[in-house]
């Protein structure tokens, strides 16, 4: 493996701390090792073996599906000098929307640079009970893509005891979808809500590593999704390999004994390289819904075919097939002339609902309403109108980031709560 850390000295088989790095890694016994000095007075190590962790805070510790119980979902809301401004009174009206329906099931934490604005515009639309289940926090943004922007969620079922917290939020670098965008106030925003008492659990710093929230599905259990289009795409973790990012995948989710790698299924118009989120999503008892093409006139038919052959391949760990429930692709939807990539699959799952975008298309929208309601039964299923969401080329869960509910977690494949 080829791993990068930027350190400030190093002495062969000690112990090495890493700048903004927690917890340290420990160095084996005779090893080929080679220092880089780059031009700005920082050093890379680089090693081909997998680092081996401290794992005594990681004992125990796992990713958990979306389906689980959450404390809270985060937004981040749109202003005048966000990508937002040509539509920002369309743009409120859906966060309107998504904040009334997340706050009849669960807490909503919302960063604004407005807050008083944002608090009045809600009390016009939530009741005095909603209200109280929101939290507002100052604080400035490049945009709004909380997704992408929250930190990554470790949950232990184990009770906290003197200094342990069983929650670790991972707060890695967001580098714009590989420095396509500026994203240098959108990497301070975890830190500034942990340090002002919003963030339960330990904020653990890995903003060496570039990694987005909608590149990553995980079943809670033992199995990791991702697509190669994505993480392998220039500028994110480059000189890694897809063998090195495997590796490290399983080594920050400790719960994780294989990461999935789709080959195929990326939207056009789409600026995340193909966030899994938008092709493929997990739900209970082994299923995957995933976005189907059947029009072989459109631009998408050949290689989201590929994507459902790969997904009928699939085995879980106990070599059994997966249960697969297609979603239709949406009508193209077009701004000017640029498709945008409109997928039903972007959803949020909540305490008691699922919210699924919408493109005021009857047939397929009520088509991925039923199929989803099918993955969660015992779910209420709504529908959020996403279409000026998708001239951001983007959807609801790429605007959100649920946190979850630590010590009443249920474990995966038994069932939706």
């Amino acid at each position: 493996m080829t791993f990068i850390k930027t350190i400030d000295s190093y002495q062969s088989n000690e112990l090495i701390h890493i700048k903004a790095t927690t917890p340290p890694y420990q160095l084996p016994q005779n090893e080929d090792i080679m220092i880089k000095k780059n031009g700005k007075d920082e050093y890379h190590i680089f090693f081909s073996y997998l680092c081996t962790m401290n794992t005594n805070r990681y004992n125990g510790f796992r990713l958990p599906a979306e389906w689980e119980p959450q404390s809270c979902v985060m937004l981040i809301w749109p202003h005048e000098d966000t990508d937002w401004r040509p539509y920002l009174k369309e743009i409120t009206e859906v966060y309107l929307q998504m904040a009334n329906a997340i706050t009849q099931y669960e807490t909503l934490l919302i960063t604004a640079r407005d807050t008083e604005g944002v608090r009045a515009l809600l009390a016009e639309r939530l009741t005095d009970e909603q209200m109280r289940k929101v939290t507002l926090f100052t604080c400035d943004y490049n945009d709004t893509w909380a997704r992408d922007v929250a930190p990554i969620s470790l949950v232990s079922d184990k009770e906290p005891k003197g200094s342990f917290q069983p929650l670790h939020l991972l707060d890695f670098c967001f580098n714009g979808w590989g420095e396509k965008f500026e994203a240098g106030k959108d990497n301070k925003i975890n830190r500034q809500l942990y340090e002002a008492g919003l963030l339960q659990g330990a904020l653990e710093n890995h903003k060496d590593f570039v990694l987005e929230g909608g590149s990553i599905e995980s079943d809670g259990d033992c199995t990791l999704f991702t697509t190669t289009g994505c993480l392998m795409a220039p500028h994110r973790n480059q000189p890694l390999t897809q063998e090195d990012l495997d590796k490290r995948l399983r080594l920050l989710f400790p719960n994780v004994e294989r990461v999935v790698w789709l080959d195929y299924g990326q939207l056009a118009g789409d600026d995340t390289d193909g966030h899994i989120d938008t092709i493929v999503r997990i739900a209970p008892n082994n299923t995957l819904l995933y976005i189907a093409c059947d029009d072989k006139d459109d631009e998408h038919y050949e290689d989201f075919r590929l994507l459902e052959e790969q997904l009928k391949q699939l085995r879980t760990l106990e070599g059994k097939p997966y249960r697969l429930l297609r979603l239709p692709m949406p009508d193209a939807i077009y701004d000017d002339d640029e498709r945008l990539p409109a997928t039903h699959a972007n959803f949020l799952i909540i305490n008691g609902a699922v919210l699924v975008p919408t493109y005021n298309q009857p047939a397929k929208d009520k088509a991925a309403l039923d199929t989803i309601q099918a993955a969660f039964p015992d779910r209420d299923i709504i529908a959020i109108d996403s279409r000026t969401i998708i001239r951001q080329h983007g959807s609801i869960h790429c605007l959100t980031m649920q946190l979850p509910q630590i010590n009443r977690l249920t474990r995966t494949n038994e069932g939706s709560i």
